[in-house]
């Protein structure tokens, strides 16, 4: 390994999303620092913040069809049964849910739960509640993206928060989907919520720490057919 590839193995890459306003938090630290030092050193701070915001690691997701992989980086607020958004299709039966909360610290790219097809995706207007709260699933802006899994149909929900004021979506109806494959970012403070079927038995408790793409959510109990090698 050469040095170059050492120091490029050290800094963590930032999602090109995230150039726009690392601009534009740059020039109005330079603007401010002409006028007062202490302005400058606050931009500063708030351009750091910025920076680390949009932040966008590699992560290692196992391969496994058996596991469904946490969507976002963030705290396990939620596990249990709820009823799905009614615009995804999904049924008026409840099924399971599981919550990661994301603070304005935590990396916002949100990675695909389990590999499939994408059937639908659905986007709704809404409030911007604290993300914490229950009601935020049903009266925030949000974002739905449902896969058909190996194991049934599974639903990654990303809800907008008190300060996120724009839900970012890549991926495209119809087509396929890696597990941990990024699809998407909240902007500031958010949440994502998957929904399972009830084959789907929890393995995560509320107010653990969730790595996304990395941390196991939930487990398939039936056998299901697993890739040799993840799409990527």
């Amino acid at each position: 390994m050469t040095l170059l590839d050492t120091i490029k193995n050290t800094f963590v890459p930032i999602h090109r999303e995230g150039y726009p306003f690392i601009a534009a938090f740059g020039a109005a630290t330079l603007f401010l620092g002409y006028f007062s030092s202490v302005l400058f050193w606050i931009g500063l701070i708030l351009t750091g913040w910025c920076i680390y915001f949009y932040r966008d690691p590699e992560r290692v997701t196992p391969v496994d069809d058996r596991f469904v992989v946490s969507p976002a980086d963030g705290v396990i607020s939620a596990v249990g049964p709820a009823m799905p958004p009614r615009e995804l299709g999904l049924g008026a039966t409840e099924m399971t849910r599981i919550s990661v909360f994301m603070n304005v610290f935590s990396c916002h790219i949100n990675r695909a739960p389990v590999r499939g097809k994408i059937a639908r995706i659905e986007h709704r207007p809404g409030k911007f509640l604290n993300a914490e709260l229950d009601k935020a699933s049903t009266e925030n802006e949000r974002n739905g993206v449902v896969i058909d899994s190996p194991n049934g149909t599974v639903a990654a929900v990303q809800i907008a928060g008190l300060v996120a004021r724009r839900i970012v979506c890549w991926a495209e109806a119809g087509g396929a989907i890696a597990i941990g494959e990024r699809f998407g970012l909240i902007r500031f403070g958010s949440r994502v919520d998957v929904f399972l079927p009830p084959s789907a038995v929890p393995r995560v408790a509320v107010g653990q720490t969730a790595v996304g793409g990395e941390t196991v959510l939930a487990e398939f109990g039936g056998i299901a057919v697993t890739p040799l090698v993840r799409i990527s």
